[in-house]
């Protein structure tokens, strides 16, 4: 596996990545898309923070690569939409940086109430620049908190902590929410017009964009003040300007912007009452340390198992909830690629999860199954395009929960049709991941397994025919599973230890009694 680290990827995951015998090449920012695109050509995954942007041309030669890791929270570089029709995993660790954001917005904020970068410059040009800064205490202001997550949770913790009156609005909690935390939240219209200080704390995205427009922002309260360390293009920097020479606005604070790094000759460099930096929010020593770390063990293990964490597209799971789901993913992968052989041209997949199903979260297992259904005819479909690529292709997936599990704790039962057959797989993880019926007869069998799947006239002599001439061909038979099918046929799965070539297929194929064989 190859992965390449760009932007300054902290080395304590690096090392994780080269523990699990990955390849690493280390790059500096890679701002040109074609110039990426080609660096992307055999790698399985990329690392980047904020400099590295990846748009949808940048992926146009990227045949092996399966997963993108933002070293941080946003992913407003990525172009996620296209990476999921390219069935890539985007990740991001959002967890690792939340304090070293937080404290930088908290350090802004007492930066704008003392003048403190004014003070500084002008002390070091030998002034004594005491006079026209004086400041406001926070105690006792009002802070308005836009997105309440995790970053905007903590700004509103420790402002309280400094005794702010604080109060949110989140674009993404419904208005049930208000009233149950320690922090109100109002509609964004009160909020502006209610605080002394608003600061932003939400992803970008197309409804967000420019969320601060000229027109809110003179809603704002007339001196009050600006903070976003959040996401450029969040606040329409024109406008903000315009109202700082107003007057409407007192001041502002920026760690973030519309185009990054900042253009030399933007107005915002100039302007007297901004404080900026050039997006600080996660540069900690800790920060890094922890995002890439956490950002190399989610990529490693998704890789390696399947496992599902900080993925931006794809459904979210538990911990708990991984533990339930993690011992079926290899039994519907193979489930998966032992359908498309029956059915090579499927339009209609049912799924079943019948017996105890209450803390199974299906979503990953039936993404698996059809990613595997699909996969076996295409080179690109992953879990993070199954659903897509099978309502492109005209898969209807049907799935339902519940129901009795005929004997079994759980117990799973795939339809498959096309346009000129139906198969029918029942499987279950009892006593190790095996089939233990195919179309309605009892037979049993490992599908990760050599596996010949063999349709024969119900008579005396068959086992031992088939039997012979596999020995004859060098060939070991593992297992043996036959059960009846009432219709004067037998079904069989004849588990052997190599697969057979065509040639050998074939022979089997010719055999008196022999009305059907598949290697699956």
């Amino acid at each position: 596996m190859k992965v390449l680290a760009c932007d300054g990827i902290h080395e304590d995951g690096l090392a994780l990545f080269r523990a699990a015998g990955w390849d690493v090449t280390v790059s500096d920012p890679i701002k040109d898309p074609a110039t990426l695109a080609d660096a992307l050509g055999d790698v399985d995954a990329i690392l980047v923070r904020s400099a590295t942007q990846v748009p949808a041309e940048a992926l146009a030669k990227a045949k092996h690569l399966r997963v993108i890791g933002r070293a941080g929270a946003g992913v407003d570089t990525i172009n996620v939409e296209a990476a999921t029709e390219r069935g890539i995993a985007v990740m991001n660790a959002p967890d690792g940086n939340t304090l070293a954001a937080a404290e930088h917005a908290i350090s802004l904020l007492f930066a704008l109430a003392r003048h403190i970068p004014r003070a500084d410059a002008g002390m070091k040009k030998g002034e004594w620049p005491k006079a026209g800064l004086t400041g406001f205490e926070l105690e006792g202001k009002k802070l308005g908190v836009i997105g309440l997550g995790r970053i905007g949770g903590t700004v509103a913790r420790k402002a309280q902590g400094i005794g702010m009156e604080v109060a949110a609005y989140d674009p993404f909690l419904p208005a049930a929410a208000a009233g149950k935390g320690s922090v109100p939240l109002k509609t964004l219209d009160e909020l502006l017009a209610w605080a002394d200080i608003v600061t932003l704390h939400i992803p970008r995205t197309k409804e967000t964009t420019n969320l601060l427009s000229e027109e809110r922002m003179r809603a704002m309260k007339p001196g009050a003040y600006l903070i976003n360390a959040a996401r450029g293009g969040l606040v329409d920097e024109a406008a903000l300007i315009r109202l700082l020479d107003e007057g409407h606005l007192a001041g502002g604070a920026l760690d973030t912007f519309v185009t990054e790094p900042l253009q030399a000759d933007s107005p915002l460099r100039a302007h007297p009452k901004l404080i900026l930096t050039p997006h600080l929010g996660a540069s900690t020593s800790e920060a890094q340390q922890a995002v890439s770390t956490i950002l190399a063990r989610q990529i490693i293990d998704f890789v390696a198992t399947g496992a599902v964490a900080g993925c931006v597209n794809l459904p979210p799971l538990t911990a708990e909830a991984a533990r339930e789901v993690g011992p079926w993913m290899p039994l519907m992968s193979s489930l998966g690629r032992l359908a498309a052989r029956l059915v090579p041209a499927p339009t209609r997949l049912t799924i079943t999860y019948a017996g105890r199903t209450e803390a199974l979260d299906t979503r990953p297992l039936t993404r698996l199954l059809v990613a595997a259904l699909l996969g076996a005819h295409s080179g690109r479909v992953t879990p993070v395009n199954a659903l897509q690529e099978a309502a492109a292709r005209g898969l209807t997936v049907a799935e339902t929960v519940g129901g009795d599990g005929d004997g079994f704790d759980r117990l799973l039962r795939i339809r498959v049709e096309g346009e000129d057959r139906t198969r029918e797989i029942e499987a279950t993880l009892h006593r190790g991941p095996r089939v233990v019926r195919l179309d309605g007869v009892e037979i049993e069998f490992d599908p990760q397994a050599n596996v010949l799947l063999l349709r024969n006239e119900d008579r005396p002599g068959m086992i031992g025919t088939v039997g012979s001439q596999l020995g004859a061909a060098g060939i070991n038979i593992v297992n043996f599973a036959l059960g009846a099918a009432g219709d004067g046929q037998a079904r069989a799965a004849i588990t052997v230890d190599q697969p057979l070539s065509e040639a050998q297929l074939d022979i089997l194929r010719a055999t008196p009694g022999v009305l059907s064989l598949q290697q699956v």
